[in-house]
Formats: C-alpha cells, structure tokens, sequence
C-alpha cells in the first residue's frame, strides 16, 4: 500500500500497457451511449479522412488513469483528473491498440498530503494525453 511519506517528486509509481479492443469500444459505447459510428464502422471512419474506426477519447482517457486507481487503492482517493486529447487512437479490428502509461510524481502537497502524478500516455511511439495529470489525496485512517 502506497504511502505519502515515501514519495518523492519523480518516482515511477506505476507503468501499464492497456490493450484497447473493438470490443471495449462496443462496451464503452453502451456504456456511455456514445454510438457515434467512427468507433465501430472503417468505413465511415475513412469517409470523414481518419484512418478507421478510433477509441473514444473519453476511454482512452480512463483507461489511463485505472492504473493509478489501482496504485492508491485504499491508501487514498482521486481528487482531481485532467487531460488532452493530442491524437487519436486507432484500434485495428484484429489486433486492437496497445498504449502505453507510465505515472510520475510530478508535484507534492505536503499539508494537503496530495500528489500530482503526471502520466505519459503513448500510443505508436506518440503522445495521445498531453498534460495528462491525476491528483491523489492520501488519506489518514479507514476510509
């Protein structure tokens, strides 16, 4: 269990490689009713100049950000998430898309007992989230 005493600005608190699926488009889709047809049909994708079908970037987006999630776990909460969308994540119908995060302690907070973890979030040798940050607050005791 992570703890904020043992932190410090530039630790590498967690790397994760997410594969992302035609079939996570499908159920973020209905999950979030976004069904616009650029995430499950190449042929519209291709009529409107993208490659074929994208992830949503709000999912890209979460899926970022699990693994911090799962790296504070109980130890603490996210207070704060932010991001942009710099490029798009093409998914391959057969073999899906792997990206990449990687979670560094970019700031801390000692009175508050927060963190800013930047994540670099890459996809293909590129940047897709830029100034992608996730702010935890440890918390003291059971939550």
């Amino acid at each position: 269990m992570p703890q904020y005493t043992d932190l410090s600005v530039g630790d590498v608190v967690v790397t994760r490689d997410l594969t992302l699926t035609r079939d996570s488009l499908v159920r973020y889709a209905g999950a979030s009713l976004d069904f616009n047809p650029i995430h499950y049909r190449d042929d519209v994708a291709q009529s409107v100049g993208l490659p074929g079908v994208l992830a949503h970037g709000m999912l890209t987006m979460g899926a970022a950000a699990s693994p911090v999630a799962e790296w504070i776990g109980a130890s603490g909460i996210i207070v704060d998430y932010q991001s942009r969308f710099t490029k798009p994540v093409p998914v391959d119908a057969t073999e899906g898309a792997q990206v990449s995060v990687t979670a560094t302690v970019g700031k801390l907070d000692d009175e508050a007992q927060e963190a800013r973890i930047d994540l670099k979030v890459v996809f293909n040798e590129q940047t897709v989230l830029g100034k992608s940050q996730v702010v935890v607050r440890f918390t003291k005791g059971d939550l």
